[in-house]
């Protein structure tokens, strides 16, 4: 699918033609600012690996998990609430997004930029004990570089 016109502003234009050739854009997009305004009002989820997880997250969110995805891990999310996924860049939450939706889960969006669009507008994340820290984990060396020098300590 193309990438929207109306899509999140990205700082990186380089970054962002990389997502426009990485998703599909099947589930919609919400920016990191919007995410930001209503975090508290929203049930966010991280599709990375447990490791990644464990370096940092967006506060409150909870782990969902990619190649280890459970449904059980939404139990007692509404079908109705609004759910916001992440992962690195998107490209792993946009396909949990997919199997969300075929669940019946009506309001899903992917967070367009993820972690490192989050991280490179200067926003919070915070470890497995809730204390706010300095690092992301980039998945690997190439994948880095989306993340801005200085925003945060590469971890991989």
């Amino acid at each position: 699918a193309q990438a929207p016109e109306q899509r999140p502003k990205i700082g990186n234009k380089a970054f962002d033609k990389k997502l426009t050739q990485l998703l599909q854009f099947t589930v919609p997009l919400i920016g990191v600012q919007e995410l930001r305004n209503i975090q508290d009002e929203v049930h966010i989820f991280d599709t990375r690996k447990k490791e990644e997880y464990a370096v940092s997250h967006i506060a409150g969110a909870r782990y969902l998990g990619y190649e280890d995805f459970d449904e059980q891990r939404l139990q007692g999310i509404s079908k109705d609430a609004k759910i916001v996924l992440y992962c690195s860049v998107g490209y792993r939450s946009e396909k949990i997004g997919e199997k969300l939706q075929k669940l019946g889960y009506k309001q899903v969006y992917n967070l367009y930029g993820s972690i490192f669009e989050w991280a490179n507008q200067g926003y919070p994340v915070v470890d497995v004990q809730d204390k706010t820290v300095q690092k992301v984990h980039t998945y690997n060396k190439d994948w880095s570089k989306w993340v801005n020098d200085g925003a945060a300590q590469k971890i991989w």
